[in-house]
């Protein structure tokens, strides 16, 4: 289980490590994310980089990707415990873009996207009425907070039951 300080830590690292390699020139491509236990039906996949469509929504991408190993706790909204939509508001959050906190009123924001026209950054709800929010990646995963028990992870968006609808935000 990752507590508050050994993922306090894991961040603190990452930024070190990135920071010492931008600093000496490195160009740096988003890597590969890969889950450690799934967090729907369809288990833990590996995340394939694509890049959003714009900077909010790749920040948001970013953000989310890295909360992956965080515990879901209900109600909560970060920075090491998230419910689903404690995550996308968060990711969001981050990117400077304000967003309802509620699945259900998330499923209401932004502009309704067709899930064949889905880009990274898109929110992505599930059941009805809409209980569960994800955040599209690309290549048909997205990243969420599942349940109790269950830490963030990547999953294929088909593994996941009864697909309501997509919304683009950013």
């Amino acid at each position: 289980m990752t507590t508050t300080r050994t993922s306090t830590a894991r961040r603190s690292f990452r930024g070190i490590a990135v920071a010492a390699i931008a600093g000496a020139g490195i160009a740096l491509s988003p890597l590969p994310a890969s889950a450690a236990v799934g967090g729907g039906a369809g288990g833990a996949v590996t995340a394939a980089p694509v890049a959003a469509s714009s900077s909010a929504a790749q920040t948001a991408v970013d953000t989310a990707l890295a909360q992956r190993g965080d515990m879901y706790l209900y109600g909560a909204t970060g920075p090491d415990r998230f419910d689903c939509s404690g995550l996308t508001s968060f990711a969001y959050k981050a990117a400077g873009v304000s967003i309802p906190r509620t699945s259900k009123a998330q499923s209401t924001f932004g502009t309704p996207v067709a899930k064949s026209d889905l880009k990274p950054g898109d929110l992505v709800f599930f059941y009805s009425p809409v209980s569960h929010v994800g955040m599209y990646i690309g290549n048909g995963q997205m990243v969420h907070a599942s349940t109790a028990g269950k830490p963030v992870a990547v999953v294929d968006v088909d593994s996941m039951p009864q697909y309501q609808g997509a919304r683009r935000i950013a």
